[in-house]
């Protein structure tokens, strides 16, 4: 396997997208790439995410316990550094986002120590984001 992170394509059902691309732009601060009446692409952190308006979004509430926690499932999010990752959650927080698990330090003194945060776009989309003190933990066991 490369050792070198590439970005990824992500392609993310809504129902409203209006709403979504207010969101992704104005509350994540993603710029707006190419768009068209029904999908719109987003600079998402380096990745390219796709909102694609569909009707009747299904929503999953299926849960994992983790470190404590009950993590939403699905999710999607990114690894950022541990700079950006603290201004993003404060962000969030004077943007008046709700968590659905506050930005908090996991695996604390372990194998993968990471801060990691949890919260939902306004279409039900589950987001974590996450970043490491030593990045060389991504994928450690």
């Amino acid at each position: 396997m490369n050792s070198t992170l590439q970005p990824f394509h992500l392609a993310v059902p809504v129902e409203d997208l209006q709403r979504a691309r207010a969101f992704y732009h104005d509350i994540l601060g993603c710029d707006e790439g190419r768009s068209d009446t029904h999908w719109v692409d987003f600079d998402f952190f380096g990745h390219q995410l796709v909102i694609h308006e569909v009707g009747n979004k299904l929503q999953n509430a299926d849960r994992n316990p983790v470190d404590g926690k009950s993590v939403p499932v699905p999710h999607y999010g990114v690894v950022l550094s541990w700079q950006d990752w603290s201004q993003l959650a404060d962000r969030l927080k004077q943007k008046g986002v709700a968590f659905e698990i506050e930005p908090y330090i996991r695996f604390a003194g372990q194998v993968g120590e990471q801060g990691t945060m949890f919260f939902y776009d306004p279409e039900g989309n589950a987001l974590e984001f996450k970043a490491f003190k030593d990045e060389s933990q991504l994928f450690a066991k």
